[in-house]
Order: C-alpha cells, then sequence, then structure tokens
C-alpha cells in the first residue's frame, strides 16, 4: 500500500508532495478527512510509537500548555485523534514503511525508496 496523509494548507506538505511521483498513492487530506482509529493504529505498528508522529509544533500544543505536561502513550494517541494538527506530517506509507514528518534526512530517505 501507498499512502500519504498530509494537510493541504501546509506549504511544507505541498512542497514535498510536488517532489514525489504520486501515481499508486493514496491521499488523504487529515482536515477534511480526518484519520481513523485503524489508520491511526497502523501507523503505530509501523512507528513503534504514537510519540513519533506526535508533533510538538502545532499552535495547539503551545494553547493547550502541553509542553508543561506529562503525556503518556495513551495521551498522545488521544490528542492525535481528537485534533489533526497534532499529527505529524506529512505520514507516507511505502509497503511497509513509513516516513513521518518534513525533516531534510527523512524527506531524502523517502525520495531514495520511491522511483522517479
Amino acid at each position: 500500500m501507498k499512502k500519504i496523509y498530509f494537510l493541504k494548507t501546509c506549504d511544507t506538505c505541498t512542497r514535498i508532495l510536488k517532489s514525489i511521483n504520486l501515481e499508486g498513492f493514496i491521499l488523504q487530506e487529515i482536515k477534511t478527512e480526518p484519520i481513523t482509529v485503524a489508520q491511526l493504529e497502523e501507523m503505530h505498528a509501523l512507528s513503534g510509537s504514537y510519540e513519533a508522529l506526535f508533533s510538538r509544533r502545532a499552535k495547539k500544543y503551545k494553547q493547550m500548555d502541553l509542553k508543561n505536561q506529562e503525556l503518556s502513550e495513551k495521551d498522545i494517541r488521544q490528542l492525535i485523534l481528537d485534533e489533526y494538527t497534532f499529527l505529524k506530517r506529512p505520514v507516507v506509507i511505502v509497503d511497509s514503511e513509513i516516513f513521518i514528518g518534513n525533516s531534510k534526512k527523512n524527506v531524502e530517505a523517502l525520495l531514495e525508496k520511491l522511483p522517479i
């Protein structure tokens, strides 16, 4: 399976999507089509933790004063399900590999994995 979870209003997501051959990918815009529990569980199984999927850059992270709270994996899971902005973006699944976020290293690894 090839799937990309992204946010269309995110310039970084848009830039990364433009650099990928999207043929064969299922695209899911997470604001208009929220992720399901099953989808999050699949991402968790591939990544090994909810923490890896969690964005601390989200505006709501600061607004909700989450940096001063100790968040468990269960808390993080629920935050991601409740609010799309807490999912680190984009999340790209290629077969049994997952690429999370927009770090240069991560994007380079993704591009190496995909045919041009």
